[in-house]
């Protein structure tokens, strides 16, 4: 190992301005090599802001970025690797339509991988350092967000990256993959790579980190870096300006809606299948004002039935009713004017418009071709202060933080729903922006509007199901009431444990 090996950051009053929000606001923070360091903060604090001014995916306003004690211009993601700092996204950047060797070779320079014979054999050899599971020849379209993730983390090893920078890189994989993800960070720490690990959720960096940093409102909290371990009601009070018990109160779940309301989804013998993956023989009745929660690793089916259940996705047989009228051949548009919407996990790519401000969103719903900006400026201002959300009308979405982006998707719903369909609705979100979308998610619910939810979080899937459904492989359990659940029977059953087929 050599002095070229390692790699010490150092940035200087960094500044980030979007329109009237400083999302960086003079930062001052130093990272050593050999260490992982945690950065914490609520969601819009500006922790990927920074993160993105450091591997070259945004210009900095002001400020310097030094790197082994020499001040460097990162105009680029491709300079940013250049100069040894490789960005893992919460959304891998890949090419789905691409096997995961082509991926791997088609983004690296022809000087360090000349030809797919010595990819292939990087890659392996990589991986097997790393202990990850990657198979050169599947198109990254069948891989999980998990190994899709592994992926990216072996191509910019490869590609020279002497620190990693990863966003929120637990969300929506398996606890297996975020095992090994933890040991391959160790490993790479102690090789002295430079680890920047961004996270709302403590536990995690308690078990990981070295150090750690806490961003609050663009600005860095306390004295730039604390050593750990950390008392956590100090890092949440950090965090939030208080702590989060105090500034806002875990709310009980409202009792759930009379079962005798009517039937939104009626299932009836339905099979399914995308890709190798399929579901046979569903029965299922969902009601409205009930929350039915859906349980399983990545893959395991629960993204067909919301595809199902959306009208994006037809079935192979059977039959879906909405409100007792045949929808089975029915279009996504037809089940969008019957009342149901649906919020996906890859809010920029389905869910948002990335360039596009909240204010162009509230434009392009307008019932009149005869857009009005100056109406669509007001409805984005009214849903901004309705919803908290930390942006001006007019700032890009792809600007804003996860927990904002949303927090946007849900302010663009209408105010009336039939039924709502969410893959992962608080997936990087930390507690306090958790908490508030589920406190809108739970008004619809009163409102007697059906939810749907897949999610990795077994503690959310407690907490705010009525029933639970367990996807195990193509297999599905019948809907478990959330009384006779447990995270112990939840996490066997995901394991293919003490599994009960769904009747036919």
């Amino acid at each position: 190992m050599t002095n070229l090996d390692f790699m010490h950051i150092r940035v200087h009053n960094l500044t980030k301005i979007f329109g009237t929000l400083r999302a960086n606001d003079g930062i001052c923070l130093e990272f050593a090599p050999g260490r992982i360091h945690g950065v914490l903060g609520e969601n819009g604090a500006g922790k990927s802001t920074l993160m993105k001014l450091l591997s070259g995916f945004l210009r900095r306003d002001a400020g310097e970025i030094w790197l082994d004690g020499n001040i460097i211009h990162l105009d680029s993601p491709a300079a940013a690797l250049r100069a040894g700092i490789g960005m893992i996204h919460q959304d891998p950047l890949d090419i789905p339509a691409f096997t995961a060797l082509e991926n791997f070779y088609c983004a690296s320079s022809p000087t360090i991988l000349p030809n797919l014979k010595v990819a292939r054999r990087r890659l392996i050899d990589l991986a097997e350092q790393l202990g990850f599971t990657v198979q050169p020849d599947i198109p990254v379209r069948n891989l999980t967000v998990g190994q899709r993730q592994q992926l990216e983390i072996l191509r910019l090893l490869a590609g020279g990256a002497r620190a990693l920078i990863l966003d929120e890189p637990t969300t929506g994989i398996s606890a297996a993959q975020a095992t090994a993800l933890f040991a391959a960070l160790r490993r790479l720490a102690a090789d002295g790579k430079t680890v920047l690990f961004v996270s709302h959720k403590l536990h995690e960096v308690d078990e990981l980190c070295h150090t750690i940093s806490v961003l609050r409102s663009g600005r860095v909290v306390g004295e730039g870096q604390l050593l750990m371990p950390q008392p956590r009601a100090r890092l949440l009070a950090m965090m939030f300006g208080q702590t989060v018990e105090a500034r806002q109160p875990i709310p009980a779940t409202p009792p759930a809606a009379d079962t005798h309301q009517p039937p939104v989804w009626r299932l009836e013998h339905v099979t399914l299948r995308d890709g190798a993956l399929t579901l046979h023989r569903l029965n299922l009745t969902i009601y409205a004002g009930r929350v039915l929660g859906l349980a399983g690793l990545d893959g395991s089916g629960q993204q067909l039935l919301l595809r199902l259940l959306s009208g994006r996705l037809r079935p192979l047989a059977g039959r879906i009713f909405l409100h007792d009228r045949n929808m089975t051949r029915s279009s996504t548009a037809a089940f969008r004017q019957a009342g149901i919407h649906y919020l996906p996990a890859d809010r920029l790519t389905e869910g948002l418009i990335g360039t596009f401000s909240l204010a162009d969103h509230a434009a392009l719903l307008q019932p009149s071709f005869m857009l009005n900006r100056k109406t669509a400026r007001a409805t984005a201002q009214a849903a901004i202060n309705s919803y908290q959300i930390k942006a001006a009308p007019d700032t890009p979405l792809a600007a804003l933080s996860g927990g904002n982006q949303q927090r946007a998707m849900l302010a663009l719903l209408p105010q009336h729903c039939t039924g709502l369909l969410l893959e992962q609705p608080t997936r990087g979100l930390d507690i306090a922006s958790a908490r508030a979308v589920w406190q809108q998610l739970l008004a619809y619910r009163s409102a007697g509007t059906a939810l749907v939810f897949a999610s990795s979080d077994l503690d959310e899937l407690l907490e705010y199901s009525d029933a639970i459904m367990i996807f195990c492989g193509g297999r599905v359990s019948a809907p478990l009431p959330r009384s006779v659940c447990n995270i112990t029977r939840l996490a066997e059953m995901i394991g293919g444990v003490g599994f009960e087929v769904t009747d036919a």
